[in-house]
């Protein structure tokens, strides 16, 4: 029989989007005496990046420890979006049990299901929180039940259906194993995660391995490996090999190791079998990576990582009011920046194209890419980006896209709409069934492209009220011909100079407007969206002459239609092929990539005969 390490629990939180995972583990934080009495915590403590404090999602993984009764519980918490799916395969591999955080009022969703398949495949040990149940609207039999099911429709095996459940309200701190009455804290969580979840294997007189789940970075000791030590022990000090992915062997010396412990880091000098650990000390570190001892190496499995399935150009920014805003405006510095990420984000690619001032830059969807060009710009850089595109693969020969399978929830009355558009954007219906509440639950396998664009038309097609998540389904035959996209043409300023009310008024019947009367423009910048097909060059900088003639009817001081102003996420979406977004630290501009309009009617000509003799 083999030992275990019962002063240890290693588990994963699970959840999706706002379901009050980060709440809840800021209490169990709380409550089990980390922070001294005087000590500020953050709320949602566990999201540190701005970005994630703002949407109220978790981009990245982190780990958090705390001890209860002498065992410490190491908590990692998961990215619920799809987004960042490579992620969450990878923490299963570092746990032994999840805890999966549904909505008592919600139930189930879409990317829960996601995350929590993977958990299944590893074998992993759940157990339920149904949290928000202080909410009037709770239904707390059902949603048991609807996690039920999808344990059952996620082939899950007979000890993982028979899973604990408990009950919380994660923002008053409360939560029981009883559905009507709440104790006055989170005891009953710590006892059902340290009663159910299995302690690790204690096999640390063996040989070392230590494998590398997740990548951290910070200036003072450069690349850091997170990980959990499978078997032996590993101290500072000593000399390692490090078995590199491509086969090849690194020896170093373990210069600093870290355990976690509330939301800091602490420097340890030892850690064993079971632990969840981070190591410095080697710059060439990569995921899935396997630490040994110099004498027996013996690597663990490789992680599987996420290919992207989408790619967009990065290029420095050279329109007219190029290095205004920005600190950070070379193409040395975006390069520097792109690498620096690579450093810590595996699910990226960054290629060199055939421009020195342009990269090509690859990732698991439109939040994954756009999150990083929001990143860059309050960091202070300016940069230009094209259109995203998704990445056409080969397969056994033939031309092959990413697919996506799609759930939208929507009122009733929203049916009939949703599908049609996302008919148009050649998606197929696979299910459709009622949910109650005068809701609707429909599922579709649609190309990965004919989402580009799609979220901003959904959201107002359902007036807010529509909820769409995707994952990604797999490669399949490249879909002839175009899909989704913008079919209207743009407004595109003819000269330089300042937007004035007078043009965008007259240019009112000719499309929306996007532009507040005193900005800046130039020519070939993008001021409006045309209400037919086709681009129309405007002067939006024409001030009314002055005449000094009185109209009988006095002048009639029109109204002007509130401008559209896009978000940067919003701006990805509507731009074109032959479009980009220039995006600085204060302003999100869109632009023809030609400027000067015969120049680029002269690549359009060009374009048509290139087209038509394919």
């Amino acid at each position: 029989m083999m030992n275990s390490r019962e002063d240890i629990r290693n588990i994963a939180i699970i959840a999706h989007v706002d379901h009050g995972k980060t709440t809840l583990v800021d209490q169990l934080l709380k409550q089990s005496g980390i922070f001294r009495e005087n000590e500020h915590v953050e709320e949602r403590a566990m999201d540190s990046n701005d970005i994630e404090r703002e949407r109220g999602i978790t981009i990245l993984a982190k780990n958090t420890a705390i001890d209860y009764k002498g065992t410490r519980i190491n908590i990692l918490d998961t990215p619920g979006h799809a987004d960042f799916g490579g992620e969450v395969e990878r923490i299963m591999k570092m746990v032994d049990g999840v805890i999966l955080v549904v909505d008592a009022y919600e139930g189930t969703m879409p990317q829960t299901r996601f995350v929590l398949k993977k958990a299944l495949e590893q074998n992993l040990k759940p157990l339920v929180v149904l949290n928000k149940i202080d909410k009037e609207t709770a239904r707390p039999e059902e949603v048991v039940d609807e996690v039920l099911e999808l344990f059952i429709e996620l082939d899950a095996n007979d000890e993982q259906l028979e899973f604990p459940v408990a009950y919380a309200s994660a923002v008053n701190g409360t939560a029981s194993l009883d559905a009507e009455n709440q104790d006055e804290n989170m005891q009953s969580i710590y006892d059902m995660i340290v009663e159910h979840i299995p302690a690790p294997v204690d096999n640390s007189d063996e040989p070392l391995q230590f494998q590398i789940a997740l990548l951290d970075y910070n200036d003072y000791v450069g690349r850091i490996g997170i990980g959990r030590v499978f078997r032996g022990e590993i101290k500072v000090g000593q000399h390692v090999s490090l078995m590199k992915k491509d086969g090849s062997i690194k020896n170093f010396r373990v210069t600093k190791l870290f355990g976690f412990f509330g939301l800091s880091r602490l420097e340890i000098e030892s850690a064993k079998a079971g632990d969840l650990i981070a190591v410095s000390g080697m710059e060439d570190i990569n995921v899935g990576e396997t630490v040994t001892p110099i004498d027996h190496q013996e690597a663990l499995p490789v992680l599987h990582i996420d290919e992207p399935t989408l790619q967009m150009t990065f290029s420095v920014n050279n329109s007219p009011f190029a290095g205004r805003e920005g600190k950070y405006v070379t193409a040395r510095q975006i390069e520097e920046r792109l690498a620096q990420q690579l450093e810590t984000d595996v699910s990226l690619r960054v290629d060199e194209t055939d421009r020195p001032d342009a990269w090509r830059v690859s990732g698991r969807g439109e939040l994954h890419l756009s999150i990083l060009v929001e990143n860059m710009r309050r960091e202070g850089y300016e940069l230009q980006v094209s259109k995203p595109e998704v990445i056409v693969k080969e397969v056994d020969g033939v031309k092959c896209e990413p697919y996506e399978r799609v759930q939208v929830d929507v009122p009733e009355e929203h049916t009939g709409s949703v599908i049609e558009s996302l008919g148009q954007r050649k998606g197929e219906m696979i299910d459709m069934m009622n949910t109650g509440n005068g809701q609707t639950r429909i599922q579709f396998d649609i190309p990965a492209r004919g989402l580009i664009g799609y979220r901003t038309e959904f959201m107002s097609m359902t007036r807010g009220y529509g909820i769409m998540n995707h994952t990604f389904e797999d490669y399949r035959p490249l879909f002839k011909g175009r899909i989704g996209g913008r079919h209207n043409g743009v407004l595109v300023s003819m000269d330089k100079g300042v937007a004035s009310t007078y043009a965008i008024l007259q240019l009112e019947d000719r499309g929306e407007n996007f532009m507040e009367p005193g900005t800046e423009v130039y020519e070939g910048m993008i001021v409006g969206q045309n209400t037919r097909d086709n681009d129309l060059t405007v002067n939006i900088t024409k001030v009314k002459a002055a005449n000094n003639i009185r109209s009988a009817t006095k002048e009639q001081t029109s109204t002007m239609k509130k401008p559209r102003i896009l978000t940067l996420e919003e701006a990805l979406e509507f731009i074109n092929e032959d479009e980009l977004v220039e995006v600085t630290p204060e302003t999100v501009r869109l632009r023809k990539q030609i400027l000067g309009k015969s120049e680029r009617e002269k690549a359009q000509k060009q374009n048509k005969y290139k087209l038509e003799a394919e």
